[in-house]
C-alpha cells in the first residue's frame, strides 16, 4: 500500500474543506456588512415600537434650599424649612398568595391605626378602607394625610407597614421647602417674600429683602430624570444630572428686638383707631446708616386691623410739611445769610409780602411775648410758616436755582441705591432761573411744593445729627454661607459734607429747642434721654385738588423726625402718620401721635441699648 498517496488524498479533502469553510465564512461576512450597511443606509426605526420597549423618562427640576434672612444679632427672620407629603402605591405585592396578602392588609390596618393619630381629619377605619378601596382599584399614588416637619416625618417612617422597604409598602415621600418667618408680621414688609421659589427671575411677586436679593437667596436648581421600572419610578443614571446648589444667606441691620419695640410703640398710639389710614416708625444708626428698625402700619377697612401690607418709609412720597424747614435754615446758614438763631422778624401781622401766605402764629406769639420781633430760633420752635418763607423769599428770591442747587445737593431730590426696591425720585422744583413764583417759593421754604419719602427726611436729619457727613442707609450687612462671609456689604457715605460741623450744631441747637420747648415739648416730656427733632404736619390733596373735602375734613400726613441722645447722636429716628379725611385734632399733627411714639421708641431702648448700659449701672 502506498501511504504517500493516501496522505496526499487526506491533504486534498482537507483543503477543499477548508476552502468551502473560508468561502462559507465569507459569504456570511459580505452578508453581515451588507446588512450593516444596509441598516445604517435604509432602516428606520418604528417609533411606536420604540415607545412600547423604552421606559418614558422624566425630567424634574430640583429646588434649591432657600437661604436664610438673619437680623443684626444672628436670630433668624426668614427660614427655609423641608416639608414632607406622603403617598402610598397601593397595589404593591398585589397577586401575592393569599397568606402574604392578608398579613399586608393586617399590617396596612395597623398603619391606619396610627394614621389617625397623627392625621385625625379621617378615623382608623376610614384610612384603612381608603387603604384597601384603593388596591381593589389599582391606584399608585394615595394621598396620606396633610404635609408634616421633619420630626413627624421620622415618627411616621417608623410606623407598622411603611417601616418596611418601599417595594413591600408602597410608601412614597415627596420633599419641598417651604418659608417660614419666626417673628411672625414683624418686619414682614421689609423682610418681604416670593410667591415661590422655583424660578429667580424677577416679578411682582418679588418684594422687599427677599425680592431685591432673590438672586443671592435662591440658589441654583438642578436637573434629574427618572424613568419608570417594574420596581418603580427610579433615577435614570443615564441621563444627566446637575446637583442643587442651596442659596447664600443674608445678615441684615434690622434688630429684631428693636423691631418689636417700635412696632409696639406704634401699635399702643393706633390701634383700635379707625381715622388713621397708615403710620411708621423707622430707627437709623447715625455713624453708620443701618437702618434697625423698620415699621409699616397701614389699616385694613375691612378687619380694622393695622397690617404690614404697604412699605411707606420707602415708597410714598409726600409734601414733608415743617419737618423741611430745617432745609431752609441750613441753606441760609451754609450760605452766610443767616450769621445767628438769634436774627428777628418783624412780629406784626403774619402776612409775607407779595403772597398769600398768612402765619396766625405771629400775632399771637407777639401778644404772649409784648413784642413786635420773632427771632429766628423762637420761629423755629413754634414751626412759623412765616419766618421760614420770609426767609426763602429774602434770601432766595433772585438766587433760586441756588436754593434748589442746596436741596439737591443735600440728596433730597434724587432716588439713591438703596436695598429695597421702589424708592422713588423725589419731587422737587426744577425750574428755570428766578421762575418760580414768590408765593411757590414761600411755601416750598416751609415745606409744600416738594415731595420727599419719610427715608429721605430720615437720611437728611441724620446727615446732621453725624456733624454733616451723610451716610447711605441700607438694611443688607452682607451675604453668607453657612457662616463664612462671602461678601461685605455696610456703610457708605452719600455726601461727606452737607454742611459744617458749626452748621450742624447751630441746627442741633434748633432741633433741641423744639423738641424741650417747642411743638414736641409736651408729647416727649418724661423721655429719659435728650432728643433733638422737628414736628411736621402737611395736607394731603384730594382728587381734582385742594387740601380740604366738601365737609372742610382734611388729610392729615404728620411726622417727628430727630435723633437721641442730642449731645452725642446715636441713632435718629422718623414716625410718620397718614390720616383719613378727619377734623382738624393736635393728635394726628407731628407734635402728637409721631412724638408720642418716638418717645415710647426711646424710653423702651434706653433700658436695653448698650450705650445706655453705663448710665443706667450709674445711676443705680
Amino acid at each position: 500500500m502506498d501511504l504517500r498517496k493516501d496522505n496526499g488524498k487526506k491533504r486534498d479533502r482537507i483543503g477543499v474543506v477548508l476552502y468551502l469553510a473560508y468561502l462559507v465564512m465569507l459569504l456570511a461576512s459580505v452578508l453581515v456588512i451588507g446588512k450593516i450597511a444596509g441598516i445604517q443606509l435604509f432602516w428606520r426605526q418604528n417609533d411606536s415600537i420604540v415607545k412600547v420597549l423604552t421606559p418614558p423618562v422624566t425630567r424634574n427640576v430640583i429646588d434649591p434650599a432657600r437661604g436664610n434672612i438673619i437680623d443684626s444679632e444672628g436670630r433668624l427672620l426668614a427660614m427655609t424649612c423641608p416639608i414632607y407629603q406622603f403617598y402610598m402605591d397601593c397595589t404593591v405585592r398585589k397577586g401575592q398568595p393569599e397568606k402574604d396578602e392578608l398579613e399586608w392588609l393586617s399590617q396596612a390596618r395597623a398603619l391606619s391605626a396610627e394614621l389617625a393619630k397623627v392625621f385625625p381629619e379621617k378615623t382608623a377605619d376610614q384610612y384603612y378602607k381608603l387603604i384597601r378601596d384603593s388596591r381593589a382599584a389599582g391606584k399608585k399614588y394615595v394621598k396620606i394625610g396633610r404635609p408634616v416637619d421633619r420630626n413627624l416625618y421620622n415618627r411616621i417612617i417608623r410606623f407598622p407597614l411603611f417601616e418596611k422597604q418601599k417595594y413591600y409598602s408602597g410608601m412614597i415621600v415627596e420633599r419641598e421647602y417651604i418659608r417660614k418667618y419666626p417673628y411672625g408680621t414683624l418686619a414682614r414688609r421689609t423682610i418681604g417674600f416670593v410667591r415661590n421659589n422655583k424660578s429667580s427671575e424677577v416679578t411682582n411677586n418679588h418684594v422687599g429683602i427677599e425680592g431685591k436679593f432673590d438672586h443671592e437667596l435662591h440658589g441654583k436648581n438642578g436637573i434629574e430624570y427618572f424613568r419608570k421600572t417594574d420596581q418603580g419610578r427610579i433615577r435614570d443614571n443615564d441621563s444627566l444630572y446637575v446637583k442643587a446648589e442651596d442659596g447664600n444667606d443674608l445678615r441684615i441691620t434690622i434688630n429684631i428686638d428693636y423691631q418689636e419695640i417700635a412696632d409696639r410703640a406704634l401699635r399702643e398710639q393706633i390701634e383700635g383707631r379707625v381715622d388713621i389710614m397708615g403710620a411708621t416708625v423707622c430707627l437709623m444708626e447715625v455713624s453708620t446708616g443701618a437702618i434697625r428698625a423698620m415699621v409699616n402700619l397701614t389699616h385694613n377697612e375691612k378687619t380694622g386691623a393695622f397690617e404690614e401690607t404697604q412699605n411707606m418709609v420707602v415708597g410714598r412720597k409726600i409734601e414733608p410739611g415743617s419737618v423741611f424747614k430745617t432745609v431752609t435754615l441750613m441753606s441760609v446758614l451754609n450760605d452766610g445769610y443767616v450769621k445767628s438763631l438769634e436774627e428777628t422778624f418783624p412780629a406784626t401781622n403774619g402776612h409775607v409780602s407779595g403772597t398769600d401766605i398768612n402765619d396766625q402764629h405771629i400775632p399771637d406769639f407777639a401778644r404772649q411775648h409784648n413784642t413786635d420781633k420773632i427771632s429766628m430760633l423762637d420761629g423755629f420752635k413754634i414751626s412759623s410758616n412765616y419766618v421760614f418763607a420770609k426767609l426763602a423769599i429774602d434770601n432766595y428770591a433772585k438766587k433760586q436755582r441756588q436754593f434748589i442747587d442746596n436741596i439737591y445737593s443735600y440728596k433730597l431730590g434724587e432716588a439713591f441705591d438703596f436695598d429695597l426696591d421702589g424708592l422713588p425720585v423725589p419731587t422737587v422744583p426744577n425750574k428755570k432761573e428766578n421762575g418760580m413764583k414768590l408765593n411757590d417759593l414761600g411755601r416750598l421754604g416751609f415745606g409744600y411744593m416738594s415731595e420727599e419719602t419719610p427715608l429721605h427726611i430720615l437720611t437728611y436729619y441724620n446727615a446732621i445729627a453725624n456733624k454733616g457727613k451723610m451716610m447711605k442707609p441700607y438694611l443688607v450687612e452682607d451675604i453668607e454661607k453657612g457662616g463664612v462671609v462671602l461678601k461685605k456689604r455696610g456703610p457708605a457715605v452719600l455726601n461727606a459734607a452737607i454742611c459744617s460741623r458749626a452748621v450742624a450744631d447751630t441746627l442741633n441747637r434748633a432741633l433741641l429747642a423744639v423738641a424741650e420747648e417747642g411743638t414736641a415739648k409736651w408729647s416727649l416730656m418724661g423721655v429719659k434721654c435728650s432728643v433733638a427733632g422737628k414736628t411736621g404736619t402737611s395736607f394731603g390733596t384730594f382728587p381734582g385738588g385742594g387740601y380740604s373735602d366738601a365737609n372742610g375734613q382734611r388729610k392729615y400726613q404728620s411726622t417727628f423726625v430727630g435723633y437721641f441722645p442730642a449731645e452725642d447722636p446715636q441713632y435718629t429716628i422718623i414716625s410718620t402718620l397718614y390720616s383719613y379725611p378727619k377734623p382738624h385734632s393736635s393728635e394726628v399733627q407731628g407734635g402728637g401721635i409721631p412724638a408720642k411714639t418716638v418717645k415710647s421708641v426711646i424710653n423702651a431702648l434706653y433700658n436695653i441699648d448698650p450705650y445706655f448700659q453705663p448710665v443706667l449701672a450709674k445711676s443705680k
